[in-house]
């Protein structure tokens, strides 16, 4: 993505300490930050701090600390790819709802026009008048994404709705707004993790994987504007926003929940399915012998084969191939079994690929060619991935 312009609004509120954070975590992405603050801002964080982050003069006034550009706040809404209010105190969301531009933060957001984003941040009761809640209704149906708090102990000492998401989160809201949308209408299916299958309630059978090359192309579905449905496999990731996320466990439970799923544009099965379940699950825990244990597996549905089987005109199918050996020829014949459009593969020994790593190389292999990828972090491949599949 080539760098883009980002204004961050801090307003008064105990929170505004949390936009620090969120202003480095951003500068770090090569994007170009500019800061606005509110004056009851200032009395929570100094404008020198976020000087310090961003590495640009800091706005508070409408005249007083730029009298070279009297018009600061229309030139800084045209310069803004997105404006995120962070955080967002009932004060500036009611400004911002009836019109009313009194200082530099109301006035720039006023004459915003991109993206535009609202972080609230409150007291439970404060979040919760019908006053707050009409407004940002009226501001969502005037475009503004609204990142809606979550619940839990406040600086209030009250319990409740009202607390900051957490800045990862609206780092990546921001970063997503600033995305093309070539995938905007389009259903995404995204498999993701291990499955397991269970010898009995306390064991079972599972991988190595940990989810983080299908999350990646989840997120990136989101980001590139589609609809996006995440079947998991148990992963210690957070869930990702902007998603419907559908947790299971063994092949079968994913099996159901692709199946249920099948009229998506896309799919993406990443997922590290078992290809064998046991074929009988003790009801009890199996208790330690002197013997070997034997147990007698059967086969798992093969999901990505029973979607080759059933695509319809138009949809796309991209499977995955991890092999430890003859990687393009298994991989390749793996295409032509399951019909695929697009097979991502990679080799197990593969420095840089593989589980649990933050990077990945693989070959991308369609029906026409195929092509190597150098080693790449696995957000990035995600979007590659997707626009692959685009052309294929």
């Amino acid at each position: 993505m080539e760098p883009k312009h980002i204004l961050i609004v801090v307003t008064g509120g105990i929170a505004a300490y949390k936009a620090c954070d969120l202003t480095s975590r951003l500068s770090k992405t090569g994007h170009e930050i500019r800061v606005v603050m509110t004056d009851h801002a200032t009395k929570f964080v100094t404008p020198l701090t976020f000087e310090s982050l961003c590495h640009k003069p800091v706005l508070t006034t409408l005249f007083e600390d730029h009298p070279e550009d009297p018009i600061a706040h229309v030139n800084l809404a045209k310069w803004a790819d997105t404006v995120c209010v962070v955080p967002a105190t009932a004060n500036i969301i009611g400004k911002i709802a009836h019109g009313i531009a009194d200082d530099l933060a109301s006035t720039v957001c006023l004459a915003a026009f991109r993206q535009r984003i609202l972080c609230p941040a409150m007291n439970v009761h404060m979040y919760e008048n019908p006053a707050v809640q009409d407004n940002l209704d009226l501001l969502r149906s005037r475009g503004w994404q609204v990142l809606e708090p979550v619940s839990g102990h406040l600086a209030c000492q009250d319990e409740g709705k009202g607390k900051l998401p957490d800045v990862e989160t609206i780092a990546e809201v921001i970063l997503s707004s600033l995305q093309e949308k070539p995938l905007a209408g389009k259903r995404v299916v995204v498999t993701a993790g291990p499955t397991q299958e269970a010898l009995d309630p306390v064991r079972f059978i599972s991988n190595h994987s940990t989810g983080k090359q299908g999350y990646a192309i989840a997120k990136a579905a989101r980001d590139m504007g589609a609809d996006v449905t995440l079947i998991t496999g148990p992963v210690a990731l957070p869930a990702p926003w902007g998603m419907e996320v559908v947790p299971v466990v063994s092949a079968l439970d994913m099996f159901e929940a692709v199946k249920a799923r099948a009229g998506a544009d896309v799919f993406v099965l990443a997922a590290a399915v078992s290809d064998f379940r046991p074929a009988q699950v003790a009801d009890q825990k199996i208790k330690k012998r002197d013997a070997a244990l034997v147990t007698e597996l059967e086969p798992n549905p093969d999901i990505l084969a029973w979607l080759g089987e059933h695509k319809k005109p138009g949809q796309k199918l991209v499977g995955f191939a991890m092999e430890t050996q003859n990687l393009e020829t298994n991989a390749r014949h793996k295409l032509e079994a399951k019909n695929c459009d697009l097979l991502v593969a990679n080799d197990l020994f593969m420095p840089g690929a593989g589980f649990g790593t933050d990077t990945n190389v693989v070959l991308f292999i369609t029906p026409r060619e195929t092509r190597r990828l150098e080693k790449t972090t696995k957000e990035e491949l995600g979007f590659r991935i997707l626009k692959e599949a685009l052309t294929c």
